[in-house]
């Protein structure tokens, strides 16, 4: 799964895992935040608008759906260790065909104005991925793509270009070639990647980079900055390893809640130095840090001095975004693999608008521990894939969040 579902896509991440799929999604994020982020609607890599903490809703009382990440395929050509995803290249069973997916497209629509991922596996490796995204731009619907590179050349790319792709998410998570190829399981996958971005910068497409934070690369975050400013990325966004899939066998790769908050409040600090803008993604609590730093500071969390951080929230998983997968299973995100509905069975919209799951992500009361009474819980929620694979129970508190909430901690005051 590539840093999807991320939409940071999402995600999207590694192939077929990621929150939002693939390498993380792609989106934008111009000028104008005072830690040099900016403007322009973009929650994840797709330029996605995120949705409001409060909460935007249609008139159905459901909350507006902003972002899905679309499994077009499973199939892929690298094994990273984060995903669950196998190096496979030939179309897995059950695929939807060309037909069944523009169908698809035509009751995204229905459900609102959605952004698309296009992710996988490797969205590349399906053949008809420009007749689908040339139908859902036709249809008005912003269209974003996140491969792993890999696989681009001169003509793809300007494919993309020619077809309608807004923006390119591609995973780095490394500065150079024996970092990165480490951590994707193929030798060489550096130099392919560095060759596609390549192709994408003489297309004319705008592409991000999206970085798996590890303990293995904790140290090497300026250095990959470096390589992403030199490229001219238009954006950064790094996500928080999520253990599934094979990521579950990377325990020591993850870091602690103590790590988590200080690479956060590292990562609020340094987008002060940069005018890219930068995302944390599959970091749901970055957004009570930004509103304690913020307060320290004395800067107003309005959205022209924080972009879109300032009106999206943490965790979008049913609430403002979803993962379909190469069979129409729908989920909260690509990491957390609870059945919603499957597209094949009810229409989209209606799975969209009455998931029992979704239902309770909507649902403050829902939640179990200090994430049922934080005071931050509208911007944030915690990661639910984080506490479903931890803890087994996806209401459970986030478990790598450090902070104690108020009324937690004037309970035991008391």
């Amino acid at each position: 799964m590539s840093k999807d579902k991320d939409t940071f896509e999402h995600p999207t991440q590694a192939p077929s895992g990621h929150p939002h799929g693939k390498s993380g999604h792609p989106g934008a994020h111009p000028g104008g935040h005072p830690h040099g982020k900016g403007g322009h609607p973009a929650q994840h890599p797709e330029g996605h608008p995120g949705g409001h903490p409060g909460g935007q809703t249609n008139s159905d009382g459901t909350p507006e759906l902003r972002l899905i990440a679309w499994e077009i395929t499973r199939s892929c050509n690298l094994a990273c260790k984060h995903c669950r995803a196998e190096a496979h290249e030939e179309p897995y069973p059950d695929e939807f065909d060309t037909d069944e997916a523009k169908a698809l497209i035509d009751d995204f629509a229905k459900a609102g104005n959605p952004i698309i991922i296009f992710t996988g596996g490797e969205p590349m490796l399906r053949k008809d991925w420009p007749q689908l995204v040339e139908y859902a731009t036709a249809k008005g619907l912003r269209c974003v793509m996140s491969p792993n590179g890999t696989l681009i050349t001169p003509e793809t790319a300007a494919t993309m270009k020619e077809v309608g792709v807004q923006r390119v998410s591609i995973s780095i998570d490394g500065p150079d070639a024996a970092s990165h190829d480490e951590f994707r399981g193929v030798k060489g996958a550096f130099d392919a990647s560095m060759r596609g971005i390549e192709y994408l910068k003489q297309a004319g497409m705008e592409f991000q980079i999206n970085t798996t934070v590890t303990r293995g690369n904790l140290g090497m975050f300026k250095d990959i900055f470096k390589l992403c400013e030199g490229l001219g990325a238009a954006a950064w966004h790094i996500f928080l390893l999520v253990p599934t899939g094979r990521g579950a066998n990377l325990g020591a790769e993850v870091i602690t809640a103590e790590d988590y908050e200080d690479v956060l409040n590292w990562f609020y600090d340094f987008q002060k130095t940069t005018d890219m803008q930068l995302k944390a993604t599959c970091a749901p609590h970055y957004h009570r840090i930004l509103r304690q730093r913020a307060k320290e500071d004395g800067i107003p969390v309005t959205y022209e001095n924080f972009g879109l951080d300032a009106v999206s929230r943490g965790c979008l998983g049913g609430v403002g975004f979803c993962f379909v997968s190469h069979t129409g299973q729908v989920q909260p995100c690509g990491y957390l693999v609870l059945d919603c509905g499957n597209v094949r069975e009810t229409p989209f919209p209606e799975i969209w608008k009455n998931s029992k799951i979704f239902g309770q992500f909507r649902n403050q009361d829902e939640f179990d521990g200090k994430c049922g009474v934080c005071e931050y819980h509208k911007v944030c929620a915690g990661c639910r894939a984080r506490a479903f694979t931890m803890d087994h129970n996806h209401m459970a508190s986030e478990p790598l969040c450090s902070y104690v909430p108020v009324k937690m901690r004037n309970k035991e005051k008391k």
